[in-house]
């Protein structure tokens, strides 16, 4: 492998990424670290450079929103044609991700296209608007299908991997490969009794937009917090809901238990994490939930919902944390929320169960790394730009939440 493009239509840097940006770029970073030549293409945003060269990755950017797919489309285009800013790019292998909408790089590129889906949108795409919505999940589930038809596909998780399958993907091209997980900062504290507040404590960690249904949580805390004296939440992460969800707290008669403390450095997220009880996790979807794993780091357990379909496999229910409520597309959202408040009070209430389950999350968390994941990546676009699909659980080490059966049956060849 020579040189690999990244098609993603945020980074990092992007005032809205997330998870999924961080993957992509976690792998890059390793590809660039094996002497493979990474360029990442993504839309612009205030204050980005249109070039610029980080962890080894050569990121160009433009476009926006809607814009970044046809502006990188004709980049790549340009770019095989001698000109533009991918002037001169001749990848043995593309990344097209998959956030909803796909770029349909398999028509400019040149090269083999490997489809990167983190999760299925169906529950997301309302929030776009009824139009919008309709035909962003016609194009994720219907056209997108049949245009990848003979392409590689690559998700983060099992469950991911299913939803797939039920749009009509065949299991024999889906390469399952899950997120790895920085390590601790060295000056940060890791978990422990030591570390842990005095008062029962509740951590929630992530990006502050509708769909991670946070005022789940503020519910949580609101129903409990008569029954758990001293009970407070911590919501670590920042997004444009925030007043929304600050408004909510206020609303529930809860704004003194509760602290919004944006986005912070990775240091300040490790020793709030530290300091945690219990992480809670109510997203209505996720594709893994690195968010997961940065607690179990801490030996801290995650409450979340069976719903979300990735944290079934981020989360081992009953042994790393628990996993609640129906996973039914009608299902019953108080009911939900009524569960997850149940089981978050029985693991403040209980710490030799909370205990038992935050040592074994830290053991389990034990087995990511980034540089696995890359190169588990690194196997499937070999094997695309050799002709050849993968299948199943690639480069995985250690235990497997339920749903390993789907690796078993579709093993890699």
């Amino acid at each position: 492998m020579r040189e690999v493009l990244l098609l993603c239509w945020r980074d990092t840097g992007h005032p809205q990424g997330g998870g999924s940006e961080r993957y992509l770029e976690q792998v890059g970073a390793g590809l660039a670290a094996r002497g493979i030549t990474v360029t990442l293409r993504t839309a612009g945003y205030p204050g980005a450079a249109r070039d610029e060269v980080a962890d080894g990755i050569r990121i160009s950017r433009g476009g926006g929103r809607f814009t970044v797919y046809p502006r990188a489309l004709a980049a790549i285009a340009a770019g095989r044609l001698g000109f533009g800013p991918l002037k001169g790019i001749r990848p043995d292998a593309v990344v097209d991700t998959q956030n909803g909408i796909p770029f349909f790089a398999r028509f400019v590129a040149g090269a083999p296209s490997t489809v990167l889906v983190h999760h299925c949108h169906r529950e997301q795409w309302p929030v776009a608007g009824r139009l919008v919505g309709r035909i962003g999940w016609w194009v994720e589930s219907v056209l997108s299908p049949r245009v990848h038809r003979d392409n590689q596909y690559l998700t983060v998780s099992l469950p991911s991997a299913e939803e797939l399958d039920a749009l009509g993907v065949d299991r024999g091209r889906v390469a399952v490969v899950r997120n790895g997980v920085d390590a601790v900062p060295l000056e940060a504290p890791v978990g422990d009794e030591s570390t842990r507040t005095a008062h029962p404590s509740i951590c929630v960690l992530s990006r502050l937009v509708p769909h991670k249904q946070i005022e789940d949580a503020l519910t949580a805390v609101a129903t409990l917090r008569d029954r758990i004296p001293g009970l407070h939440l911590d919501v670590v992460g920042g997004g444009w809901w925030e007043q929304n969800l600050r408004d909510a707290a206020a609303e529930l008669g809860i704004a003194d238990a509760v602290t919004f403390h944006g986005h912070v450095p990775e240091q300040r997220k490790h020793e709030l994490l530290a300091r945690a009880w219990v992480h809670v996790m109510p997203s209505r979807k996720e594709g893994w939930g690195l968010a997961v794993i940065e607690a179990a780091q801490h030996g801290v357990p995650t409450v979340g919902y069976r719903s979300s379909r990735g944290l079934t496999d981020s989360i081992v229910d009953g042994v790393t944390g628990l996993v609640v409520g129906d996973e039914a597309a009608d299902r019953d959202a108080d009911a939900d929320v009524a569960a997850l408040t149940v089981a978050v009070e029985g693991l403040l209430l209980d710490d030799a169960r909370r205990t038992e389950l935050g040592d074994k999350a830290r053991a389990r968390a034990r087995e990511f790394s980034w540089a696995q994941t890359a190169d588990g990546v690194l196997a499937v676009l070999t094997a695309s730009a050799q002709g050849r699909h993968v299948s199943g659980l690639i480069g995985a080490t250690g235990a497997t939440a339920p749903g390993t059966h789907y690796a078993a049956e579709h093993a890699a060849g």
